[in-house]
């Protein structure tokens, strides 16, 4: 059988952590950034989790 290639969007927006949560960036942050407030634009840099209940359907696309 052959192998099961891994989701290629997928690898590119996700990213395993050591203790293998899936991390991932916020959106909003690529353009019509001059309405968006300063606060709001630095906060959206930050990386962060991806929830519990759309964990497992993450994690089938990259470990694949």
């Amino acid at each position: 059988m052959p192998k099961i290639k891994t989701n290629s969007g997928a690898k590119k927006r996700f990213e395993l952590t050591g203790t293998g949560k899936v991390k991932r960036k916020h959106a909003y942050k690529s353009h019509i950034l001059t309405k968006k407030t300063t606060k709001q634009k630095r906060n959206l840099t930050y990386s962060s989790l991806v929830d519990p209940s759309d964990e497992k359907r993450i994690k089938g696309l990259l470990v694949a």
